[in-house]
């Protein structure tokens, strides 16, 4: 078939044209379900504030919650709405990256996979805020008496996910091709 032929095919059906979407849809309810699942585990078997031991000096589940913003922001802050504000800009800033998200190549693999984990970890904090007011946080990783912020399967996809964005917004995505060590 000529390439004058295959265009007018794909005039004629633009659905057969569009490329899948399947990683969009399915990695972000993959790690919505995780998160989930994981945020539920831990209040049904860990009251509130207490731990358990993983890794001694190294890592707890410790159930928390965090009433505030990314890195416990705002947590201990209160204001009228404080819970309405944030899921707001949350479901906001979701909608713009799931915009741009949509507005990518088929060929951008590393900044869709990137995007999906943000978005799957964003919808997934986004629904305890709505629920809840607060989002559970459980991984509590410290050395001595240094705590970093608990956080939880949402918070881990999210942070992959901008890492990935950050590598692919460098062009860092190359070091790990392998055609470009095949050239």
């Amino acid at each position: 078939m000529s390439d004058g032929q295959e265009s007018v095919m794909e005039m004629q059906n633009p659905v057969a044209a569009m490329p899948s979407r399947r990683l969009e849809v399915w990695l972000p309810i993959l790690i919505i379900a995780v998160d989930q699942l994981t945020k539920w585990m831990v209040r049904q078997m860990l009251p509130l504030s207490n731990s358990v031991t993983v890794v001694d000096g190294f890592i707890n589940i410790t159930h928390v919650q965090n009433a505030g913003a990314a890195f416990g922001i705002l947590n201990t802050a209160e204001f009228p709405f404080k819970s309405v504000l944030i899921a707001v800009i949350a479901t906001a800033a979701l909608v713009g990256v799931g915009v741009y998200a949509a507005s990518l190549a088929h060929h951008q693999l590393v900044a869709r996979i990137g995007l999906a984990l943000i978005i799957g970890g964003a919808t997934g904090n986004l629904i305890d805020r709505i629920l809840a007011g607060s989002v559970v946080d459980f991984v509590d990783v410290y050395y001595r008496t240094y705590h970093f912020w608990a956080f939880n399967v949402a918070d881990s996809a999210i942070s992959v996910g901008v890492a990935i964005m950050i590598f692919d917004m460098l062009g860092l995505e190359t070091l790990f091709s392998r055609s470009e060590a095949v050239k």
